[in-house]
């Protein structure tokens, strides 16, 4: 509900601007919604006073969400929507314009839809418009290509919850079903949802499938043992493969891998040729021990399998501590009393906090003072920990230091030596050519105080491509200098891409699967950071954070001296 009310309340937000209404009122739903966002109860449980008494929201906006809350909607929304061409909310999701730049291009050139935006980008209309320019323009023009680009595609998590639906809707009139496709191979973006069902009679599946509501068919591209469509509202392809239950495991498998997966080894011929009773039998009968779904891309699998064992793979359960979160001292939703406790609850023995820095100054980044304050605090729960009897469990000192434009770190040595650990990361000036951003991280990477790179190209899958980089020079040269990669487990990141993941183990270069938590139940993200963790064949010997507490302390301690 949180998450619904905030949606509503951001897109009132945008219209508003769109519209230019009364600026104060704008300024204060800005501070609202912030605040709303930091929120950690339920929005759906509190009563309007409640609301109303947080800091930054006020009568206004508690009244807002309790109508949403009554009614599922906002009148206020439904107003402005009314006088807003529907094409211009698509314009909203084109990195690197706000409502005021959507406002000028509708204002003075008259475009209501992306495909005319795209027009006048070509023609150079964009960069005559005041505040615009030729930068801008092509900045829009790269950002209508990239959206296009992945229109129809979801994010890993996206695409998982609609498979899952669907499986559990399957399951219940059919015994044999199987996620297939994308989804099992754990691919970080989502082309297309496949489910397999074996069944005699094809027609009863599409049937049931019919009645589905929220499920809509393309007949055209459907044919009897292939259901093709949609869900309602949503542009990713679905589809439904039938196929009898005698051949549903050689099925389960050929829609499961990669066509240079399956072409390798005879394995696409054996498939053909015989009947299986088990995806371990396809693989014996090749001569190759069990190759897992997320592996299956015709990359270095059969390679890898040649020289490990499937139980070598990282699992949730090696890991044991939880590095890279955020907490209240900076932009995260939880204290770092709550962080803690809930990571040692799940059964950690460690939380490595790495709240933003200085620099961060939009994510409320730790000054010196407050970086002392709250290492003050750190010791005193570590000396709590300590007492308490239960199984031991640590905070350890760290902070995501912003790299500047230099490739320098945002605090002095004198605080830099402070901290336990540091992860490095861009968050600022992202536009840069590959030399630019090559000399920038390798500089970042060479400061002994670097104890992991974060998030290395700062990608948003689906979002924005981040910036360029050379990922042999950059993993060389943290091959080079000791420094651990961040394989970053948000849905939205998921950076390191696991491509490299291989080539990063060949140099000997520690990779560290991060949550990048800004609320406790951020740190689930980091099942997402396991599989692509594993599709790249990352082994628990080679995870930094599968390190327990007494070897983490010793490796920063040797790292420090």
């Amino acid at each position: 509900m949180n998450q619904t009310i905030l949606d509503i309340l951001e897109l009132t937000l945008k219209l508003l601007e769109l519209h230019d209404e009364n600026e104060f009122k704008i300024k204060n739903l800005s501070f609202a919604v912030r605040a709303l966002d930091k929120f950690t109860g339920d929005l759906a449980e509190t009563d309007t006073a409640t609301i109303a008494a947080i800091q930054g929201v006020g009568k206004s906006t508690a009244a807002k969400v309790e109508e949403i809350k009554r009614t599922g909607m906002l009148q206020e929304l439904e107003d402005l929507l009314v006088k807003t061409p529907e094409g211009l909310l698509e314009m909203f999701q084109i990195k690197g314009i706000g409502p005021k730049k959507v406002r000028a291009i509708w204002q003075e050139l008259g475009i209501t839809d992306v495909r005319e935006l795209a027009l006048a980008c070509e023609n150079g209309a964009i960069a005559q418009l005041k505040g615009f320019g030729e930068k801008i323009q092509e900045t829009i023009k790269q950002g209508i290509a990239y959206n296009q680009s992945n229109a129809g595609k979801l994010r890993m998590e996206k695409g998982e919850e609609l498979a899952n639906v669907l499986f559990d809707y399957l399951e219940q009139a059919f015994e044999q079903v199987a996620i297939v496709g994308d989804v099992r191979r754990k691919n970080e973006v989502v082309t297309s949802i496949q489910l397999l069902v074996a069944h005699t009679q094809p027609w009863l599946v599409q049937q049931h499938l019919n009645a589905l509501d929220g499920l809509q068919q393309v007949e055209k591209q459907s044919s009897p043992f292939a259901w093709r469509g949609f869900f309602e509202g949503k542009s990713i392809p679905v589809e439904i493969l039938i196929c009898s239950p005698e051949r549903f495991v050689n099925q389960t498998l050929v829609y499961s891998a990669a066509q240079p997966h399956l072409q390798q080894y005879n394995l696409y011929k054996s498939l053909q040729q015989n009947v299986f009773d088990s995806e371990e039998a396809v693989y014996a009968h090749i001569g190759f021990p069990y190759i897992i779904p997320e592996m299956r891309e015709g990359n270095q699998e059969f390679d890898w399998i040649k020289k490990h064992q499937n139980t070598d793979l990282v699992t949730w359960d090696a890991l044991k501590g939880i590095l890279h979160n955020h907490s209240t001292y900076s932009d995260g939703k939880h204290t770092l009393a709550d962080m803690a406790n809930y990571c040692r609850a799940l059964g950690f023995e460690y939380l490595g906090i790495a709240d933003h820095s200085k620099t961060a100054v939009y994510a409320r980044g730790l000054s010196e003072e407050r970086v002392l304050a709250q290492q003050a605090e750190i010791d005193q729960l570590n000396a709590q920990y300590a007492l308490d009897g239960k199984q031991p469990f640590k905070i350890l000192k760290g902070i995501e230091s912003d790299i500047l434009g230099d490739g320098s770190l945002d605090y002095s040595n004198e605080i830099l030596k402070t901290f336990d650990y540091v992860v490095a990361s861009v968050h600022q000036n992202l536009k840069m050519t590959e030399e630019k951003a090559m000399n920038r991280l390798i500089k970042a990477i060479e400061n002994p105080f670097t104890t992991i790179l974060g998030h290395p190209t700062g990608r948003l899958l689906l979002a924005r491509a981040g910036y360029p980089v050379d990922h042999k020079k950059m993993i060389d040269a943290c091959a080079a200098n000791g420094v651990v990669i961040e394989i970053n487990a948000s849905p939205y990141r998921l950076d390191l891409d696991w491509r490299w993941i291989d080539y990063a183990l060949t140099q000997g270069v520690m990779l560290s699967i991060n949550p990048d938590a800004h609320e406790k139940e951020g740190y689930f993200d980091m099942h997402y950071g396991v599989a692509t963790a594993r599709k790249g064949g990352l082994t628990k010997d080679m995870t930094f954070n599968a390190l327990s507490l007494e070897a983490m302390e010793a490796y920063l301690a040797k790292r420090k001296a």
